[in-house]
């Protein structure tokens, strides 16, 4: 439905491997683990190269330590709603992910995405390295009855843990409607608020990409503000973002509604 920027850098600085411990000061745990379906994926073990990554220092990622490997960070959890599940990224949904990302009408209002299999697989392989060190988390969208994903929702930390998170999503030209992202976006706020322990999420627009900003304002996002000349996206156009921001309290008000 929708194309919304995520803060990403595109230089290919390689992040540093972590141990998979869990992270010691996140806040929030897995509450609702018997409604989720825990699913491995397999972490490539060849050294791979960021691509997409959030703003967020690569420095952080060897800081947490200290607790068992008991949760998200561990194994993240399938989502599911009635159309749709939401799931960790493979490495066979490299050449889905490129399909995605680098559609003329999704890419438009985002940093150039993975335009190889290498590439893919080097993103996807990042997203597990950084899960694993819980500075990050990335759903892929997949229809039900289908294998692969059809979009990506991710979420990254603001401060030393997610208090305040920031979220980016993208979907699939031939699914933007109101049911998947709907169902796809309430799925990952109920996580965020209830699983993360997130207070405030935060979400950035093109200024001009009118669906992503009518779609943040129906789930109760409030904007806060215009950055100015802030993004460079696809093709080297330089945007400006809108700046939103929903809170918890906001949530559990509106939530039966999306």
């Amino acid at each position: 439905m929708v194309m919304l920027s995520t803060r990403a850098e595109t230089g290919r600085r390689s992040i540093r491997a972590v141990q998979p411990t869990a992270p010691s000061d996140l806040l929030g745990h897995t509450r609702h683990a018997a409604q989720v379906r825990p699913t491995l994926s397999a972490t490539p073990t060849a050294r791979l190269v960021p691509l997409m990554t959030p703003k967020a220092r690569h420095d952080d990622l060897t800081k947490f330590a200290g607790q068992p490997r008991a949760d998200w960070w561990a194994e993240l959890p399938e989502l599911g709603s009635r159309a749709l599940t939401l799931r960790e990224l493979r490495p066979s949904d490299a050449a889905a992910l490129v399909r995605v990302l680098r559609s003329p009408a999704v890419e438009r209002y985002l940093s150039p995405g993975p335009a190889t299999l290498d590439e893919a697989s080097s993103f996807i392989g990042w997203t597990h390295r950084a899960r694993e060190a819980g500075r990050y988390l990335g759903f892929g969208v997949v229809p039900n009855g289908g294998t692969e994903p059809v979009g990506l929702f991710q979420i990254w930390p603001l401060e030393p843990t997610f208090r305040t998170a920031e979220w980016g999503f993208a979907l699939a030209h031939s699914f933007w409607g109101p049911g998947l992202f709907g169902q796809s976006a309430r799925l990952v706020a109920d996580f965020a608020f209830d699983t993360l322990g997130a207070a405030r999420i935060e979400a950035r627009a093109a200024a001009e990409n009118d669906r992503g900003n009518a779609a943040l304002r129906k789930l109760g996002f409030e904007q806060e503000g215009r950055l100015r000349r802030c993004f460079e996206c696809t093709g080297g156009v330089v945007r400006d973002h809108l700046l939103w921001s929903l809170l918890d309290d906001d949530w559990q008000r509106v939530r039966a509604t999306v």
